[in-house]
């Protein structure tokens, strides 16, 4: 097997033949040659490389790679992206690969990382010859298959009790809340605009992280969700009280599963709980329709996650290196 590179604005190239090697596999919305080609556009440095293994035609790995330092490479990582762009075979070897790849790469190479693997697209792997696998974050989803009375029923006393007390407090203080879905790519620059409106005006904005609409993330946002709406795949839950945007989720779907890329809330309404709120709604709309089955939060687990649900599971990076010696040496450095 033989692996060739190809700079990355030759990506669209490529683009059918790594969306059939992902409907292959995990076949995930966050790998889709569309998700990848708005986190190419928006935050490519010119310095990745795709790289494939096999026949262009029908590769046993697609991967995006970056040279992080003379001596290492990781697979292309903006923030944005909850997953690593790596592509492979469901029965391919994943050490013979990343062997031939460290061997086959520019230069001298001591490792290649993999970032952010969801264990449900590849298990995790014990670490043995030249693998070393390291936890990335813990992330929580919520199965659909259930009815919805039960599984409220059966969300902590508190939480019922506090929900119960925000809608009579809206009602009380006139706040009407209505909850919507938008799925028109011609709606989502007010979706985007109204997401940077309330993350730019709560604590992200005060350290400077929040999604600017006139950003690069507030651009990305927008191409991505057009681009998945026109597709019959992308969705943006929110909730409003007397018509003001207080809460709301920017989404993927595929296969029944909802995928949370986004989610925010206008902390001036914090008394009333806007996000948990939206979430009540967004699952109970979920659970009564038979085309879904997994809400996926895929980020660092949350405490208000976790009133949600308790499914979890553990996210992780992997690292091959060159020699099996290496990787052992690293692996003691790292337990010490």
């Amino acid at each position: 097997m033989k692996w060739t590179f190809y700079p990355v604005h030759a990506f669209e190239q490529h683009a059918a033949a790594w969306d059939a090697l992902n409907a292959r596999g995990f076949n995930s919305p966050l790998l889709s040659s569309c998700f990848v080609l708005s986190c190419l556009h928006a935050f490519k440095s010119g310095r990745e490389r795709i790289a494939i293994l096999g026949e262009l035609d029908c590769p046993d790995v697609m991967c995006i790679l970056v040279q992080q330092s003379r001596l290492a490479w990781d697979t292309f990582q903006p923030s944005q992206a909850p997953m690593g762009f790596w592509l492979m075979r469901p029965d391919m070897n994943l050490d013979a690969a990343l062997a031939g790849l460290i061997h086959a790469l520019p230069g001298f190479p001591l490792a290649v990382g993999i970032t952010q693997i969801d264990p449900l697209a590849i298990a995790r792997p014990r670490n043995f010859a030249r693998m070393l696998t390291f936890k990335y974050i813990d992330t929580m989803h919520i199965e659909l298959d259930v009815d919805y009375d039960a599984y409220w029923q059966a969300r902590g006393k508190n939480l019922r009790q506090n929900m119960r007390t925000v809608r009579n407090r809206l009602e009380k203080n006139g706040l009407a809340y209505r909850f919507r879905v938008l799925t028109d790519p011609g709606e989502v620059d007010f979706a985007v605009e109204n997401f940077a409106r309330m993350e730019s005006s709560g604590w992200k904005g005060g350290e400077g992280t929040a999604v600017q609409f006139d950003g690069v993330q507030g651009r990305f946002y927008v191409n991505l969700l057009q681009t998945f709406c026109r597709l019959g795949a992308g969705c943006v839950y929110y909730l409003t009280f007397n018509d003001v945007v207080v809460a709301m989720d920017l989404c993927l779907h595929r296969d029944g599963t909802v995928i949370v890329l986004k989610t925010t809330y206008d902390e001036r309404y914090g008394e009333y709980s806007p996000a948990m709120l939206l979430h009540q709604e967004i699952l109970r709309m979920l659970m009564q329709s038979e085309d879904f089955h997994r809400f996926e939060f895929y980020g660092k687990a949350r405490d208000w996650q976790l009133r949600l649900t308790e499914a979890s599971r553990t996210m992780y990076h992997l690292n091959s290196y060159r020699w099996a010696w290496l990787r052992r040496k690293m692996e003691r450095k790292i337990g010490s």
